[in-house]
């Protein structure tokens, strides 16, 4: 099928009514026309020839007519519009219809239009210059017919005939094009209405100038309203050609956010009007791509080098879809990809593995070979929602699903959802309790407390775990394992990072002003790990609180670890070259494997507390912990165990050698003044005792 019978095409379950309703447009243009063609015999010798030239100008004007790009297939700008409303102004209904017909018929013709169709616009227009008509005709208006200068009655009469113009071909053409491509009614009328109300606008209101002057003066002058014209023609083809910049990445030459944003509406109002005529269940999903260690090469190779790598991949991505799927660059490194004609999930993980294997070849970048790898998220339509914000964060959701898993493509599952409508609300609670310009009584309040650790051996205190809490203004203490599962997939995660890194920083130096040196223990997460931001704001805070870096330990999971080992291994080598120490926490919970412990710069290992709590009772447990810190101790790391709460599991964590523990059995986790003066009061056991 070519590109003309595309435009002309009409899908089955729509043809109907869509003909029947140009026909009756096309019947009732006729009636219309009747009365005034049936005498146009008798007084087209008598016409002027102002009216030969403007007749004349509207055909040659129409055989250029300007198409904007990406519009509903009815928007375009005619210059004929003004000629032909003038004509009707000076000399009735009947001339107008008869050169607006020869100058539809002229640019049917160029823009290889189907016959149905040009005999449909120019009924279309019939419509109009009738209700135009009808118009003037009851407000008695005749001063440019007589050649009398116009009062201020006469202009707002004609401003009302060019607004009935304007409604009976716009709604017109909306009602066909909502009857021959489906979809939301008012989503069809809104598509065109800004453009064509003011191009077709400035065409109507340009006519009665054209009549009280060039016209009633001299037909030399005339001619001269094509310059005006040009400048219409002008402002809209500048308009559409700034519409279509505002909807691409400037960097990429993809669509953007904005017109992704389009494209997903409009699939949705078709994918709609599909499934109320009873066609088959068709599907369309959305696709997010994000590029794996893309600020490690922004950092290595410079900006330059980064947006050629940006470049590259979009020319890969978009030479894997097929020509009606669309490609956009959402900012950053991060991509997506609508492809609308699907039949289940099985067509987009078919896709998206079309994507992988295109980013698998290595990219050649200022001599170096650079390879690509990215995590992509799929959420479907209609089963995983109906809007683009709600596929987007499901899309979101299955992405770092997949970065959990260490996999390269996942599809949204609910059960991998943490965002609840109550935890949605909570994320916006605690944004605006970590944001300092929105941070108010409403929001509660974020405060660290800290957790004293101490050396078996010896008794003393060698350190302390910073432990966020938050205080609802409603809900109260909210649950520290809640807070962080509603931080951990959004980009919140990192404002509260920063804002625990910045606090415990500064307590670091706040306590070694007032004699008192700590280590102090802080838990990161994944997203905090897959960039190198995290390593520049803790060598900053350092620097301007004056903190030694072996007073600042991280602590990160086996799940972040195994989540991304490569780019988590990137992150925690820059922070053991600045100083700060590794812990890998819940260690014996995950499936961390021996080569990456072996890897890692480390100087400890966290028993999980669901091991230290049974192993007094359990034997199983017992011989977990002991094993835990022989190989920890083989490979030269030191072990704390957590969650110790009695004397019994004290001593035995002191048999098996473990260096370091906390629990309740010495403290609970307290603010940074109660630490200052429990310190003052704590006494060291006798282990001997």
């Amino acid at each position: 099928m070519d590109a003309a019978a595309r435009r002309n095409y009409v899908p089955a379950e729509r043809a109907v009514p869509f003909y029947s309703f140009v026909a009756v447009v096309v019947g009732v243009a006729a009636i219309v026309a009747a009365g005034p063609l049936s005498r146009l015999p008798e007084t087209l010798p008598d016409l002027p020839a102002a009216f030969w030239v403007m007749a004349a100008l509207a055909v040659l004007c129409d055989s250029q007519p300007f198409a904007p790009p990406g519009r509903r297939q009815s928007s375009a700008v005619f210059p004929s519009i003004c000629f032909t409303f003038a004509i009707l102004l000076a000399w009735g209904l009947g001339p107008a219809v008869l050169v607006q017909a020869a100058a539809v018929a002229v640019s049917s013709w160029r823009l290889r239009h189907a016959p149905w169709r040009a005999v449909f616009n120019s009924a279309q227009y019939t419509l109009a210059l009738g209700a135009a008509e009808a118009v003037t005709y009851l407000l008695s208006e005749t001063a440019f017919a007589e050649g009398v200068g116009p009062t201020w009655i006469d202009v707002a009469a004609v401003t009302l005939a060019a607004a009935a113009w304007f409604v009976v071909k716009y709604g017109t053409v909306t009602i066909a094009v909502r009857l021959h491509s489906g979809g939301n009614w008012w989503a069809t009328f809104r598509q065109g209405v800004a453009f064509e109300s003011v191009s077709i606008g400035a065409l109507l209101l340009l006519a009665p100038i054209l009549v009280g002057g060039p016209a009633s003066h001299s037909v030399a002058l005339i001619p001269l309203m094509l310059v005006p014209l040009f400048a219409v023609y002008r402002m809209s083809r500048l308009s559409s050609e700034q519409e279509q910049l505002a909807r691409l990445d400037p960097l990429t030459g993809l669509a953007n956010r904005k017109a992704l944003l389009a494209e997903v509406h409009e699939q949705a109002t078709l994918h709609c009007a599909r499934a109320a005529t009873g066609a088959p269940d068709r599907h369309f999903a959305l696709l997010l791509l994000d590029i794996d260690r893309f600020k490690h090469v922004n950092d290595a190779l410079g900006h330059a080098v980064g947006d050629q790598l940006l470049v590259e991949v979009s020319g890969r991505l978009t030479q894997a879809v097929d020509r009606h799927d669309v490609v956009a660059r959402l900012g950053g490194d991060e991509f997506a990809i609508l492809t609308p004609r699907l039949h289940d999930a099985a067509g987009a993980r078919a896709l998206a593995d079309r994507v992988v294997a295109a980013l698998a070849e290595p990219v050649a970048l200022d001599g170096l070979p650079l390879d690509v790898s990215g995590s992509i998220g799929i959420a479907l339509f209609p089963e995983h929602g109906d809007d683009f914000a709600t596929l987007m964060r499901h899309a979101d959701v299955a992405m770092y699903d997949a970065k959990h898993r260490n996999d390269t493509v996942a599809v949204y599952k609910p059960e991998s959802d943490h965002n609840t409508p109550e935890r949605l609300s909570l994320l916006g609670d605690l944004r605006r309790a970590l944001d300092p310009d929105l941070a108010s009584a409403a929001a509660g309040e974020i405060n660290m407390y800290y957790q004293p650790q101490i050396e078996i051996q010896t008794g003393e205190v060698v350190g302390v775990e910073a432990l966020l809490r938050w205080k609802h203004p409603k809900r109260g203490m909210v649950d520290p394992e809640e807070l962080i599962k509603v931080a951990e997939q959004s980009a919140v995660m990192r404002l509260l990072t920063r804002r625990v890194v910045d606090d415990v920083v500064e307590q670091l130096a706040k306590w070694q002003a007032a004699g008192v040196k700590l280590r102090a223990a802080v838990n990161v997460s994944i997203r905090d790990l897959h960039t190198l931001e995290i390593v520049d704001q803790i060598r900053e805070r350092l620097t301007r609180f004056a903190v030694t870096p072996d007073q600042l330990q991280l602590e990160i999971t086996e799940g972040a670890l195994m989540a991304d080992p490569r780019r988590v291994l990137a992150t925690i080598s820059e922070l053991a070259k600045l100083g700060v120490a590794i812990a890998l926490d819940d260690f014996g919970t995950g499936y961390s494997s021996m080569q990456h412990l072996r890897r890692l710069p480390l100087t400890e290992v966290k028993v999980d507390r669901s091991f230290v709590l049974g192993m007094a009772t359990d034997a199983d447990d017992h011989a977990i912990v002991r094993t835990v810190i022989d190989l920890a101790g083989a490979l030269g790391l030191r072990v704390v165990a957590e969650g110790v709460e009695d004397e019994r599991t004290w001593r035995l964590l002191r048999s098996v050698g473990c260096h370091v523990a906390q629990g309740w059995f010495y403290a609970r986790p307290m603010p940074a003044d109660e630490l200052v003066e429990w310190l003052g009061r704590y006494r060291p056991l006798n282990p001997n005792a």
